[in-house]
């Protein structure tokens, strides 16, 4: 996190929401370099630096469409699919990828968002695009690249048909295996570039594996948001009752993000559709974390009783 006052870093610092529709656009630029650097040769790091700096600035193409392969060729469609405005458009780029290669995971992700009619269907999806993923990075990758999965390019489009699968899963009430899923991608990529863990322990909190749940709140402990604040006072809360600890730490929660005991007492109605974005310490984030972790709130006897009594004593 930046320096600077805190209104600055609000407005800076916003997050993907958990659930929204994968738009990897960015690493359409990171794709095109890698494919670019195999294809060519360099005297020194100061060669491709100044390669890299032309093609930035449009003086030279990083890549010619005549230059890629089949699978990259497909990988780029399914790159338009997520730019594409329209939904039959994007469904339309990404059987285009999959007739140049089967196994373009991200255009079976693309359909399972743009196309299923049913959690069912595009649970059937996700599992092709994951199936196709794992047999284009090959077995080896699992032994060898596993705590550095998302760090190398090839492996996101696993991680994000993973990622969907787990909750379609969670959608059909295959809850333990949806969360054997994240908890398996987070040894993949211990940093969790998706952000898994946020859900995860909603999900542990959900089915009563607070212990579980504790050792991920306690493995990623330094987490300013609402989901770990907020995650964070539920399971002391529901470890201890409303103890001195619980109340510091519902405290602590209520001090970085006021508007969720909002939504968690249903006070205010959660939209039909959560934002795609959330800003740490903004309403829209805690629309984000009410609707992931409502349920548990809910299940936890006494939880919001004792949430209603410390939100009313509460001054900013």
């Amino acid at each position: 996190m930046t320096e600077g006052n805190k209104d600055e870093r609000k407005l800076r610092i916003s997050f993907l929401t958990p659930g929204a529709k994968a738009k990897p656009l960015a690493e359409r630029t990171l794709a095109e370099v890698r494919w670019a650097l195999a294809r060519r040769s360099f005297a020194s790091t100061d060669e491709i630096n100044a390669y890299l700096e032309r093609a930035m600035a449009g003086e030279e193409e990083l890549v010619r469409p005549e230059e890629l392969a089949p699978e990259e060729k497909a990988q780029m469609l399914a790159y338009d699919a997520w730019e594409a405005k329209d939904g039959k458009k994007r469904a339309e780029l990404a059987r285009q990828a999959l007739e140049l290669w089967p196994e373009c995971a991200d255009a079976y992700v693309v359909l399972a968002e743009e196309e299923a009619k049913s959690p069912e269907e595009a649970k059937g999806l996700y599992e092709r695009a994951v199936k196709a993923a794992r047999a284009h990075l090959g077995e080896e990758a699992f032994r060898k690249d596993a705590g550095r999965f998302w760090k190398d390019l090839p492996t996101r489009p696993y991680m994000r048909a993973r990622a969907g699968l787990a909750r379609c899963l969670w959608k059909l009430g295959e809850r333990s295996e949806a969360i054997c899923h994240f908890k398996e991608m987070l040894r993949l990529n211990p940093d969790d570039d998706q952000g898994l863990r946020l859900e995860l322990v909603s999900w542990l909190l959900c089915e009563g594996r607070d212990s579980e749940a504790g050792e991920i709140l306690s493995r990623y402990r330094d987490e300013p948001m609402a989901y770990w604040l907020y995650s964070r006072a539920l399971l002391i809360f529901r470890r201890e009752g409303p103890s001195n600890r619980a109340n510091r730490a519902l405290e602590a929660a209520m001090k970085a993000n006021r508007f969720a005991p909002l939504y968690l007492l249903e006070r205010k109605k959660l939209p039909a559709r959560p934002p795609d974005e959330y800003v740490i310490g903004e309403e829209s984030e805690a629309v984000v974390y009410a609707g992931l972790a409502l349920e548990a709130w809910r299940a936890t006897s006494w939880a919001r009783e004792w949430l209603a009594t410390s939100f009313f004593w509460f001054r900013p």
